[in-house]
């Protein structure tokens, strides 16, 4: 044990080491010569801005420049990192309106260009470099049309100084979203500027993101449902860019699209319903399928499971169940430890929900939302069925994977049945959880059987089996306190358990981004015992 620590802190060391010695080196006048060397070529392709209609919330009024007269904020100290960074990606230029003046536009940018000349650790970082690259080129009827040529010539050799950095650091980043945003960057640069190199390396990357980050039936790695629909946005807006400038469209990036296609239309299109597994959030996402619509993507899904998860549904009801593994590390930033957890609606409320994800790495809420009682499961001793640990920028990542054992699904037309089971406690507890839910489509009758088989060195502990409510679900208890009443804003239920302990505390909701609401929770709770032993619990519409 001691020789491992010791390894592991000369190991972090020489990782530190490494990595100051870079921002020296990043900052020198050898590297920024080295990425100053660039052609003379104009912008030939000025992209229709509209085309970012799916990453872009535009506001519904338009601004005059006037009202974003920057010079002075470029050396402004006292910003924060969040205001920062907005400021910098100039994605606020998609909100001017296009009647503004282009002579006080392009000399905010100048002013930009002036005093960012070398590179900076805060304002060229991948993500905010990469959305800046995409908003100057994208906004070229503002930022470059009608200016002299010494500004177009100041312009494009930042943009290339720029992209030259860029193609020097993406393949250095841990973050995948960043590969992402910087690869398109890349691509429109080479687009827009007509340069196959910058072209070729971009699209290059693309392939080597998608081969890298999606499994055989192209669902991400990572089992992140928002880092899915973050990809189809991308990979969206890139094929639009490659058609609108009559370049040929990749077979790879056709066939990603639509494999992801079919699990935006399996998750969102067929339910409409937001899923709090896995780093997801509550988020609409009718403006993009506005955006799909009006550029003929027309997505079908003919499975009742992509990516571990299953969705059964009919014209009332929807439950939805985290039947996947957990995702390999490198992939698992935002993976939830919520095995076999469920999310159930009735006539489009949620009577049955996980708490979401508090998407702040630096928070401690966030190795709250991580952990398995934060979903509909069961948990043993109050640990997670995943084991994490921090790397070195403080992520959680998974170290002690989990593996679902069997699942099977039946979607008949008066009962359902959904079964499945995972060995995340197997190790510490010698325990299997084997959870089945049915469903009685006539008695709309929800009854749950989880599980608890015993295996080798199984160790007795106490249990909890939570189920999450969303924060306006009022609860209350029976005077024999054997049942639970749950009232929607359209339905009353009732939640029972024989033969076991049953209440009701508060807890957390995260279904927004970054912030958080009480909320409650009813949870069964026990000891395991040295038999196998099944919980069967019973939530009925009444």
């Amino acid at each position: 044990m001691v020789l491992k620590n010791s390894l592991n802190f000369i190991s972090e060391f020489l990782d530190y080491a490494s990595r100051q010695i870079r921002k020296i080196y990043l900052s020198s006048k050898i590297y920024n010569n080295k990425i100053s060397k660039i052609d003379d070529k104009l912008i030939e392709y000025k992209p229709n801005p509209n085309l970012l209609d799916c990453l872009i919330k535009y506001e519904k009024k338009k601004n005059n420049i006037e009202n974003f007269y920057l010079n002075s904020v470029w050396t402004n100290k006292n910003i924060n990192e969040k205001d920062y960074k907005k400021l910098h990606n100039f994605f606020w230029l998609f909100t001017i309106d296009l009647k503004s003046s282009k002579k006080i536009t392009q000399s905010i940018i100048l002013n930009w260009i002036e005093t960012n000349q070398k590179y900076n650790s805060k304002n060229w970082e991948i993500d905010t470099l990469s959305k800046r690259i995409i908003s100057w080129i994208s906004n070229s009827r503002l930022s470059y049309d009608e200016s002299d040529s010494s500004y177009k010539e100041k312009f494009n050799s930042n943009i290339k100084k720029q992209v030259n950095h860029l193609i020097n650091e993406i393949t250095r980043s841990t973050w995948v979203n960043d590969k992402m945003i910087g690869c398109a960057a890349i691509i429109l640069t080479g687009l827009s500027y007509k340069d196959e190199k910058y072209l070729n390396y971009g699209l290059n990357l693309l392939k080597k993101i998608i081969n890298l980050s999606f499994d055989a039936t192209g669902f991400p790695k990572s089992r992140n449902i928002r880092q899915l629909f973050f990809y189809l946005k991308y990979f969206i807006l890139i094929r639009e860019w490659l058609k609108e400038s009559q370049n040929e469209i990749p077979d790879y990036l056709n066939e990603i699209i639509f494999y992801l296609g079919q699990s935006y239309n399996f998750i969102w299109q067929n339910t409409n319903q937001n899923f709090l597994f896995n780093g997801n959030q509550n988020n609409k996402n009718y403006d993009f399928d506005k955006y799909l619509n009006f550029h003929n993507y027309k997505f079908k899904s003919e499975s009742n499971e992509y990516g571990g998860y299953v969705i059964l549904k009919n014209k009332n009801v929807i439950i939805s169940v985290d039947l996947g593994s957990s995702p390999e590390r490198k992939y698992s930033d935002d993976y939830q430890s919520g095995a076999l957890s469920f999310e159930i609606f009735f006539n489009n409320c949620k009577l049955i929900s996980n708490c979401g994800y508090f998407q702040n790495y630096k928070h401690q809420l966030n190795y709250i939302s991580k952990s398995s009682a934060s979903h509909s499961t069961l948990t043993l001793d109050n640990r997670s069925s995943c084991k994490f640990k921090k790397n070195s920028n403080n992520i959680l990542k998974v170290d002690q994977d989990l593996k679902v054992l069997k699942k099977t699904v039946l979607c008949e037309k008066n009962y359902w049945a959904i079964i499945g089971s995972h060995e995340g406690y197997l190790k510490k507890y010698g325990v299997i959880h084997e959870r089945k839910i049915e469903y009685f489509p006539e008695k709309k009758k929800f009854l749950g059987t989880d599980k608890l088989i015993k295996k080798k060195k199984f160790k007795s502990t106490n249990f909890e089996i939570r189920f999450h409510f969303e924060p306006d679900v009022k609860l209350t208890k029976t005077q024999d306190e054997k049942s639970i009443l749950i009232e929607l804003e359209n339905s009353g239920w009732k939640f029972s358990s024989k033969n076991n302990k049953i209440d009701v505390e508060t807890g957390l909701y995260f279904g927004k981004k970054n912030s958080f609401v009480e909320n409650q929770n009813i949870f069964i709770s026990g000891i395991t015992q040295n038999e196998n032993e099944e919980i069967i619990w019973e939530i009925i519409k009444i």
